[in-house]
């Protein structure tokens, strides 16, 4: 990840794709710090989910859009 916070082809923030974080703490305002898995913290909405410490979410454009897997569980079904 570079100091703008772009890793690869695409920002985390700006790119067309979304990207699996962990979630590390949430934050007051529905925010949490998230591990972006390339060794940086970054912070993220996570008002459009249900997400706790530990979950791994879907996150584009800063946004969390989606819990891919409950902490200590499985992935989560989402249909």
């Amino acid at each position: 990840m570079t100091a703008d916070g772009c890793h690869g082809d695409a920002c985390i923030t700006c790119g067309d794709i979304a990207v699996e974080v962990t979630v590390l703490r949430l934050l007051p305002d529905s925010l949490a710090i998230v591990d972006n898995g390339a060794g940086a913290e970054e912070e993220v909405s996570v008002a459009l989910v249900s997400a706790e410490a530990g979950d791994t979410i879907l996150v584009h454009a800063s946004e969390a859009i989606a819990v891919v897997r409950r902490a200590g569980a499985e992935e989560v079904d989402a249909r």
